[in-house]
């Protein structure tokens, strides 16, 4: 059995987004799937003001000193506008087989687009994305299938393209 997972809401998130997270991610890696108390000043920590973005590294490390012994997978879920260094812009960031994940919402919400809202696609991509930083923490690779939930994405177009599951053979890897 797959460690459990803990969600951490990070202001400001839905924490009405991340409670319907649990039962999906639940059924996909067949583990216990909780949500904590949301979280009020981890992502203020970490705000590039030149950028006007935040740093999602710094954020994980961040998570790491709040939940030091967690013994289960820990993702944090925000809906600021997350960085790396040397990219625009980032969904998410995860450890690979490590402990911790981040994932934003920002870029998957149409209207940062000038779209109209649309709440079944954005929950479809917020998930689509938890399960591929999860998938990380767990030790999976970018998959080379389209369909799967860790073929790697850097539009929101991208994410539409593939399902919130994993293939076969990711799932193979996690021993499923």
């Amino acid at each position: 059995m797959l460690l459990p997972i803990r969600l951490i809401p990070l202001h400001p998130v839905s924490v009405e987004l991340i409670g319907s997270l649990i039962r999906p991610l639940r059924s996909m890696f067949l583990t216990d799937v909780s949500v904590e108390p949301i979280m009020d000043s981890i992502v203020d920590k970490v705000l590039d003001e030149s950028r006007g973005q935040y740093n999602s590294t710094e954020i994980i490390v961040e998570l790491l000193r709040c939940y030091p012994l967690a013994n289960a997978k820990i993702a944090g879920i925000t809906s600021v506008d997350l960085f790396v260094p040397v990219l625009t812009y980032v969904f998410g960031e995860a450890q690979l087989d490590g402990p911790a994940c981040v994932v934003s919402t920002f870029r998957l919400d149409d209207t940062i687009y000038g779209l109209a809202p649309d709440p079944a696609s954005f929950f479809e991509r917020t998930l689509k994305e938890t399960v591929h930083e999860l998938g990380h923490t767990y030790g999976l690779l970018h998959c080379r299938n389209f369909n799967c939930a860790m073929h790697t994405s850097t539009t929101a177009e991208d994410i539409d393209l593939k399902a919130a599951t994993l293939c076969d053979d990711c799932m193979e890897k996690l021993g499923m």
